[in-house]
């Protein structure tokens, strides 16, 4: 067997069989059900393929299972074979699939019907029930992890002490529109990882093809694009359909240079303050501030920091101004303080909706999202 050390041994190989200089890449390799004990995480920004890298398992695993009886010893995690895949999702994410049949591993460019093979559960509770039932499995993707609750990964770590050589399959995001770790879940996952398949996409905006690594979170409004603000809920399901609507978000990749984030200086120099005195009994700054970009924004102080920022400058970059165009801006910080950073409690968070006369579906919407108790 040819052993290469190097560059150069590489490049005179190649000359010695007639070829030009050439840079040699990694194939894409069929899954490989003979390995075990694996917990693989798959990670891309939303449009990179980490369903279809899915589907592309699942279509294997029917190549696979075809094979002579004699195999099955390589494949065997006890009474479980590796090559029986089981697809879980979650189910606040089924409205993405409302157009699509039951049993569909869907994504962007088509699916793939699973049969008796696919679930959809809410919790960590409702996962345990399915890995006890389903002893025949060996190779379990979930996908969109990151939705589920913390407590997830410990049932998987568990599970997988148990029952040596069973293998887990994480199709998720691990960076949330504001590239921040996702959550909690997603850093757990991470640390009891045994594997990692990062996939890009091309940056979608319409004049660049630059590797994308992040997902970008916009809305449209009359065929604007206005960037979602930082304090945007962490969790909106969607993301398979372009709207024009200022509540519901769009979703794409984007490279560092289009990625557009406004508002993250504002949550922690103005926005958190204001939830810490709330929370500390002092509830007027904010309700002030909240009933300025409910009624006459211009008058808020998010208003007055994007105009310095984006507008009054030498270098005005106008596209961050048109965040503050979508509905629901008041809505948004509120679920921010209560949901994500704890500020407030579930009375002020009432007494506060109230006096704003805030939009109670769309933070009930999002707050169930979230697995937080609705107003």
């Amino acid at each position: 067997m040819a052993v290469v050390d190097s560059d150069e041994q590489t490049k005179n190989f190649l000359k010695s069989l007639g070829f030009p200089y050439l840079k040699i890449h990694h194939a894409i390799n069929h899954y490989d059900f003979t390995k075990g004990d694996r917990k693989i995480l798959i990670i891309g920004p939303m449009g990179s393929g980490k369903t279809e890298f899915s589907a592309r398992i699942y279509r294997d695993s029917l190549i696979a299972l075809k094979k002579s009886e004699k195999l099955r010893g390589l494949t065997m995690a006890g009474e479980a074979d590796r090559r029986n895949i089981f697809y879980i999702r979650s189910k606040i994410d089924k409205k993405r699939f409302e157009d699509y049949p039951e049993d569909a591993l869907a994504y962007r460019s088509g699916y793939e019907r699973l049969g008796n093979c696919v679930a959809s559960i809410e919790d960590s509770f409702e996962l345990e029930k399915i890995l006890d039932e389903e002893c025949k499995v060996g190779t379990w993707i979930l996908d969109e992890a990151e939705f589920f609750d913390e407590r997830i990964a410990y049932v998987i770590d568990n599970f997988s002490s148990k029952k040596n050589g069973i293998n887990f399959i994480f199709p998720m995001l691990i960076i949330n529109f504001r590239k921040d770790i996702f959550n909690r879940t997603a850093r757990l996952l991470m640390e009891i990882a045994t594997d990692v398949f990062p996939l890009t996409a091309y940056c979608e905006h319409p004049e660049c093809i630059a590797d994308s690594y992040y997902t970008y979170r916009y809305y449209t409004i009359g065929g604007v694009e206005c960037p979602a603000l930082y304090f945007d809920p962490l969790i909106i399901v969607g993301g398979d359909k372009t709207l024009d609507d200022s509540k519901t978000p769009n979703y794409s990749t984007r490279c560092d240079h289009h990625h557009f984030l406004p508002g993250k200086e504002y949550t922690f120099l103005t926005l958190r303050p204001l939830g810490e005195l709330a929370y500390s009994g002092n509830v007027d700054p904010l309700l002030n501030e909240l009933m300025y970009i409910k009624n006459d924004i211009k008058k808020s102080e998010i208003y007055k920091k994007f105009a310095q920022k984006f507008l009054n400058t030498d270098s005005p970059n106008p596209i961050m101004m048109n965040a503050l165009k979508v509905k629901c801006i008041a809505e948004k910080a509120l679920i921010y303080l209560f949901s994500e950073e704890n500020l407030l409690s579930i009375q002020q968070m009432r007494e506060l909706a109230e006096k704003i006369d805030a939009d109670l579906d769309y933070i009930n919407d999002r707050l169930l999202e979230s697995r937080r108790i609705k107003l």
